[in-house]
């Protein structure tokens, strides 16, 4: 291992480029694109996938500007795409499993796509449910420890209100909970105002791979990849960099 921090696409994500904010602002927006039209309002006291988005995009640092723009141009615009959610999965680059979260208005360019950086990067799909077994659907929030925290109250609330697992370490916090417990979770935490950096449903790997420092360099390069792909909403990896 070539022991990085294991916050260190936090940290990347902290120093990303105007360039690479935009990307993420705009897949979110997308998201609550899909949100507010699945959810049938743009309430999120009243639709709960899109208080789910609004959180992530906030974790994000998404500006409550663009939010509320995406809202509102989700609400007064019928006739905007229609994405067509869907999920791969596959062995990436490494014998690493791999599972890539999709929202995209032509689904056989999608599968192209996706498909080609697998291949490119030495991997290759799978059928659903080749690597999906060694993931399991948690609630996941992250947040930022300053050192002012009281970690045994706020571990003792969280799991009053739902937590599963909680761990302090190299400065941030890790809380997880089943997926049916991460709304009621998640309000707590806000609640607080405390620096969340994510604050999402994630698919976790139960068992993580290691990787070698040269293995991590071309892991990275197969993700960075994936990431760039304006249909792709997330990867979920076992890749333990």
């Amino acid at each position: 291992m070539s022991g990085h921090s294991k916050w260190a696409n936090i940290k990347r994500k902290k120093e990303a480029t105007d360039s690479k904010k935009a990307n993420i602002f705009s897949k979110i927006g997308k998201e609550l694109t899909v949100a507010v039209k699945t959810g049938g309002s743009g309430d999120p006291n009243i639709n709960s996938k899109l208080k789910d988005v609004i959180s992530k995009a906030k974790a994000n640092n998404m500006p409550n500007d663009n939010i509320n723009r995406c809202i509102q141009k989700a609400l007064g615009d019928s006739n905007s795409a229609n994405y067509e959610e869907i999920v791969y999965e596959g062995f990436g680059p490494c014998q690493t499993a791999v599972i890539v979260e999709v929202m995209t208005d032509n689904k056989n360019r999608a599968a192209a796509d996706i498909r080609s950086i697998f291949s490119k990067s030495g991997g290759s799909l799978g059928q659903t449910g080749s690597v999906g077994y060694m993931f399991e659907k948690k609630g996941y929030i992250l947040i930022e420890n300053s050192g002012d925290i009281d970690e045994d109250e706020l571990m003792l609330n969280s799991l009053d209100n739902g937590a599963e697992d909680f761990v302090s370490e190299e400065g941030y916090i890790e809380i997880t909970s089943l997926p049916e417990n991460f709304s009621k979770l998640r309000d707590y935490i806000e609640s607080l105002n405390l620096k969340v950096e994510a604050a999402e449903i994630r698919q976790i790997a139960t068992m993580k791979k290691e990787l070698s420092e040269e293995e991590e360099t071309k892991f990275q390069n197969f993700l960075d990849k994936l990431e760039d792909n304006d249909d792709v909403q997330n990867v979920w990896h076992n890749a333990d960099i």
